[in-house]
């Protein structure tokens, strides 16, 4: 166990390995009654639109165990990169509860050396390890609980049998990910005493917590799809930010709002019963209205995405803009600083600071920010082993570089003072590296250039816009030099902006 939060490079390229050799495997699935994919309970709950408030209740729960909690501020991006997170969050259930066996072990394979790297002590000096088994298995509970929860204040308690049959994929989820039996209980009934002695007696009052219910929805960045619309954002969030988190709080266990001296909100849970009932509406819709699928790509969308989505939305924040300038002839407002251009353009060492480098959003640039890059450009590329851990280990050289250079108090992490009177333009041996180790994952079939779907695999944008379908390719010479000018020249880079420093 280090004594470091996290920061332990050094253990990239075998924790995961050693962790995962001895791993159970999964439960089998009986073809009469599916524990995956079409015919699952939790297969009917995905697209059902109440299943976002009931994530969020989950998140909340799981937030705070101490152990979770910790490793959630330590290392999450989830303060600085919510929608991020969030679409991350929703392919890799996708992944897990999805038909495909092969697609599942191998999104279990990713999460155990993704989690394997989560390691350290928090503010109290108590260990925290995101492979402990007992903190896996509370996420689980916490999920299966949420689900349960969200039927009955619909007004739609589920049977006892439905129940049992959720239950049993939900501990198919655990054993998948190698888990042994007996850190979640074997029935559903002896679940419910396991549940309420950990809301009882096992969950704090965590940092992680209070960041969700109190300050990640009154401060909750735009999504991607609205960048641009910050007054359309923060009107929108202003009304909607309270209320979820009034909801949220209505909707956790009394007994630990109590312990944890939450706010009782006059009418809350009247609130919160008739949130779930109205959203849960939804589900009547014709099919394909809601499917989550479909709102989670439109919600954390890019602008710049080649997706014929795109130029719809681009199209309607054109419109809103044109209105919006409108309003402003008719009431004069004061003038507003143009925004900066989008495309390298230069900008101020602290805003690179704030935007690309500091990930996990607490003001300082430690190795769970850079981690974090590894393990977005890890997710966007699908890598396996051993380009996983190549790409982490260059990470990883390069945070020791940075600290050699910007670390001038020698605290472990570097401030944004620190980096704005360090070396701007810092572009050594590591980080070149990186930029090799990131070309040779994406390309993917070795000819030293990136065509069209080996870019946009990565970038999630049509190759250089106007050549897609064209013989041109993207030299390896090209690819390093643009990510250079951007992780050093502080340039802001059309591809890569949406890539390391939208939400």
């Amino acid at each position: 166990m280090t004594d470091t939060a996290s920061a332990r490079p050094e253990d990239t390229a075998s924790g995961a390995t050693d962790r995962d050799a001895n791993r159970k495997q999964p439960v089998s699935e009986g073809p009469s009654d599916p524990l995956f994919g079409p015919g699952s309970q939790f297969n009917e709950f995905f697209n059902d639109p109440r299943w976002a408030l009931a994530m969020v209740r989950a998140t909340v729960l799981e937030a705070a165990h101490p152990q979770i909690g910790a490793a959630l501020i330590e290392n999450s991006t989830f303060v600085a990169h919510p929608w991020r997170r969030l679409r991350n969050t929703f392919l890799s259930m996708q992944r897990m509860f999805g038909a495909d066996d092969h697609t599942r072990q191998r999104e279990a394979a990713r999460l155990n050396r993704l989690h394997a790297r989560l390691a350290g002590t928090d503010a109290k000096d108590r260990p925290y390890d995101a492979m402990d088994p007992e903190a896996r298995a509370w996420v689980v509970a916490t999920l299966f609980e949420s689900a349960v929860t969200m039927c009955r204040l619909s007004g739609q308690p589920l049977e006892q049998a439905t129940m049992e049959k959720l239950y049993a994929e939900f501990q198919a989820l655990l054993a998948v990910m190698g888990d042994r039996a007996g850190h979640l209980p074997g029935t559903l009934q002896e679940f419910w005493g396991y549940f309420d002695h950990m809301v009882e007696e096992e969950l704090e009052n965590t940092e992680a917590l209070r960041i969700i219910l109190y300050k990640l929805f009154d401060h909750l960045p735009a999504p991607p799809v609205l960048d641009g619309l910050p007054t359309v954002w923060a009107a929108g969030r202003a009304l909607a930010g309270p209320v979820i988190g009034a909801i949220t709080v209505a909707s956790l266990p009394e007994p630990f709002r109590r312990r944890a001296g939450l706010p009782e909100i006059p009418g809350a849970q009247t609130l919160a019963q008739s949130a779930y009932l109205a959203i849960g509406l939804a589900r009547f819709l014709p099919d394909g209205w809601i499917q989550a699928e479909g709102l989670a790509g439109l919600i954390t969308l890019s602008p710049h995405s080649d997706d014929p989505r795109a130029r719809t939305v681009t199209a309607v924040r054109d419109s809103m803009k044109r209105a919006s300038a409108l309003l402003r002839l008719i009431t004069p407002l004061p003038e507003q600083p143009a925004p900066a251009q989008t495309t390298m353009a230069q900008r101020s060492a602290e805003e690179f600071f704030r935007a690309v480098l500091d990930q996990t959003g607490d003001g300082y640039v430690e190795w769970p920010d850079l981690a974090a890059m590894a393990r977005e450009l890890c997710g966007r590329l699908d890598l396996d082993e051993p380009q996983e851990t190549k790409l982490y280990n260059a990470y990883a050289d390069w945070w020791r570089e940075l600290q050699t250079a910007l670390d001038l108090d020698g605290d472990g992490r570097i401030s944004k003072e620190e980096y704005a009177a360090g070396v701007p333009s810092l572009a050594g041996p590591a980080l070149i590296r990186v930029a090799e180790v990131l070309f040779e994952a994406t390309d993917t079939d070795g000819n030293q250039s990136i065509d069209a779907d080996e870019y946009r695999a990565l970038f999630r944008t049509g190759f250089r816009r106007d050549t897609t379908g064209t013989d041109e390719t993207y030299s390896r010479s090209a690819f390093i030099k643009d990510f250079l000018s951007f992780m050093s020249g502080r340039l802001r880079s059309t591809p890569y902006e949406p890539l390391l420093s939208e939400a």
